[in-house]
């Protein structure tokens, strides 16, 4: 992943950030900075972009006019995507069909990406505290276990989002993680003062992901708070309203040889 001073070496913001393990197997995908320019949210049913971000999504493999999304209800619904547009409500996608761009909208929450580079299938999940509560990233990798695919060859990449540092919840959300991980909940979390916890969203995630068969060297996490860094990213806890960002992930029209 590139540094975290907000910057390129030519002293420009950064648009986006890459995942080395996804590039690695041909991933055509980003996860946009708040310098991103030209994108239009979920709000247009026509284009998540327009003609200021073509080019540079153009640059990175994916198609910015084609590409197919949800309507992100923090749950762990699955849709899968054949084609461009509104695929339907859920918070996780799946496709089979290469050069078609996903897309995950987040603004503190977790953007998951799921590769099957053997069967050349992609599955992207949105995951908050709700959706770490449902296990939408074990939805995703389940999805592609269904379709043939063997989850110790997968690779994953979690893009920037709320780290632990920053993400204070209440009993509720404790509740909720009981319910559903009794036996694991407390390593997420640490004591914040009565009713309150500081959880870890990542390593929740993580460890989803390694419980429903993925190599945990296999998963790429890129570690960047997005309430921290408030120069490059927008956060819904730190600065409510002010946008969202985007994970973009494709199928690879050319996929690469498994490793």
């Amino acid at each position: 992943m590139p540094e975290t001073t907000g910057q390129r070496a030519d002293g420009l913001p950064m648009p986006y950030l890459s995942s080395n393990v996804l590039a690695g197997a041909g991933v055509p995908h980003v996860f946009t900075t708040r310098h991103f320019p030209g994108a239009a949210g979920p709000r247009d049913p026509r284009s998540l972009f327009d003609d200021s971000a073509a080019a540079l999504l153009a640059r990175r493999g994916l198609a910015a006019e084609h590409t197919a999304f949800m309507k992100q209800v923090h749950g762990a619904d699955i849709v899968f995507a054949e084609r461009s547009g509104l695929a339907g409500p859920a918070d996780v996608i799946a496709t089979s069909r290469p050069g078609l761009p996903l897309a995950i909208f987040t603004a503190d929450c977790l953007p998951i990406v799921v590769y099957d580079p053997e069967n050349g299938r992609l599955a992207m999940a949105h995951s908050g505290w709700r959706g770490t509560a449902q296990a939408a990233p074990r939805v995703a990798v389940r999805a592609l276990i269904s379709l043939g695919g063997a989850p110790a060859r997968f690779v994953c990449a979690i893009g920037p989002s709320i780290g632990p540092c920053w993400y204070e919840v209440d009993r509720p959300v404790i509740e909720r993680l009981d319910a559903a991980f009794p036996e694991r909940w407390r390593s997420w979390v640490r004591d914040a003062g009565p009713g309150k916890w500081m959880l870890d969203l990542w390593r929740a995630n993580e460890e989803q992901l390694a419980m429903a068969g993925v190599d945990p060297e296999r998963i790429d996490n890129v570690r960047l708070c997005t309430a921290c860094h408030a120069d490059l990213f927008f956060s819904y806890r730190r600065g409510r309203g002010q946008g969202r960002l985007i994970a973009v992930a494709a199928v690879p029209n050319e996929p690469r040889r498994a490793c």
